[in-house]
């Protein structure tokens, strides 16, 4: 059995994560540690999981479980690791933005590895330190990679995202209050989301020449979960190019698949899958995206990676039903 750790304990990721890890096979939960909840009951927080589990939020962090969960706030992990001891021989898989980017990837003798699964699985694999990708990253480089593959993304891009409210994470904040949201949609950094940067490193491994501009428009939605992007560039391919490259590229993905109608979210809330679908028009190839951002785009992938690290079939535990209905 795996021994997992899990830091972070009371935020929606966490409560995703250790719903995945009860049903895992070969995984154990050994500790889950919150500083603002220890001794209390996971279920006074994670309430779904009332009669899965009979966890304590932990006080203490075990230094020697086969793999640690890093489900904190962005900065909030180097801290962690800077604040308490890891054994050399742990893993980590963290969910925050701090080790994405290839020039903040090391903490001490330890190397973070990007972890989207669809972009360097065999990396992954082999990794013993893992940076989950952000959710909006997920969404658009998934979308994208496949056009950046053949080096076809020399024009600008043009992607709008909308998100569900758990986006912003558990704590209370004016722009998750039900009053607010409810009936309700703004945009939010406009053209200068801290996910692009994500984006253009993964893009330009795949085409080194890359230099186009990456327009993102995010929006908040009126909803709890799921992320629905649609891309846009100027191209010269076929709808039927397009397809045959898509599905070339992730043929060895399981979690992604394309859809010949268009999409709408509910077809990926509560599962680790992305969807993608494709028009063209005018010239221009239009890519939709959708994925469930507590999953694919955070807890789903962290699993994932996991499985890879630990030599089992990604998808362990997640093959979920999606909440259509």
């Amino acid at each position: 059995m795996i021994n997992v750790g899990i830091v972070g304990g009371s935020g929606y990721t966490a409560g995703e994560l250790i719903r995945l890890l009860l049903v895992h096979p070969k995984t154990k939960i050994d500790f889950v540690f919150s500083t603002s909840r220890a001794g209390k009951p996971v279920t006074s927080v994670h309430q779904d999981l009332l009669g899965d589990t009979n966890l304590e939020f932990s006080s203490e962090i075990n230094p020697n479980v086969d793999v640690l969960f890093l489900c904190t706030g962005h900065g909030n992990s180097t801290k962690i690791l800077q604040d308490f001891t890891v054994s050399p021989g742990t893993k980590i898989i963290d969910l925050s933005r701090d080790f994405r980017l290839a020039d903040n990837n090391s903490f001490g003798n330890r190397k973070f590895i990007y972890g989207l699964p669809e972009l360097q699985k065999s990396a992954i694999s082999d990794a013993d330190n893992i940076a989950n990708p952000g959710c909006f990253a997920t969404a658009i480089q998934l979308a994208l990679l496949p056009a950046a593959h053949i080096s076809a993304l020399e024009n600008g891009i043009h992607i709008h995202g909308i998100t569900g409210s758990t986006g912003a994470g558990s704590s209370l904040r004016d722009t998750t209050h039900f009053s607010w949201r409810d009936n309700n949609v703004s945009i939010y950094k406009a053209l200068d989301h801290q996910h692009v940067g994500e984006v253009t490193q993964s893009l330009t491994q795949l085409f080194p020449d890359y230099n186009s501009e990456l327009n993102f428009v995010p929006v908040r939605g009126n909803f709890s979960r799921g992320i629905f992007i649609s891309a846009y560039t100027e191209s010269d391919l076929s709808l039927e190019q397009a397809q045959s490259l898509y599905e070339e590229f992730y043929a060895d993905a399981p979690f992604v698949h394309l859809s010949e109608e268009p999409l709408h979210l509910k077809q990926v809330v509560n599962t680790n899958k992305c969807l993608l679908h494709l028009q063209k028009e005018n010239g221009k190839l239009l890519v939709t995206c959708i994925i469930d951002n507590l999953l694919k785009g955070a807890s789903g992938q962290a699993l994932q990676n996991m499985n890879l690290m630990f030599k089992l079939d990604e998808k362990t535990a997640l093959q979920l039903k999606a909440t259509h209905f």
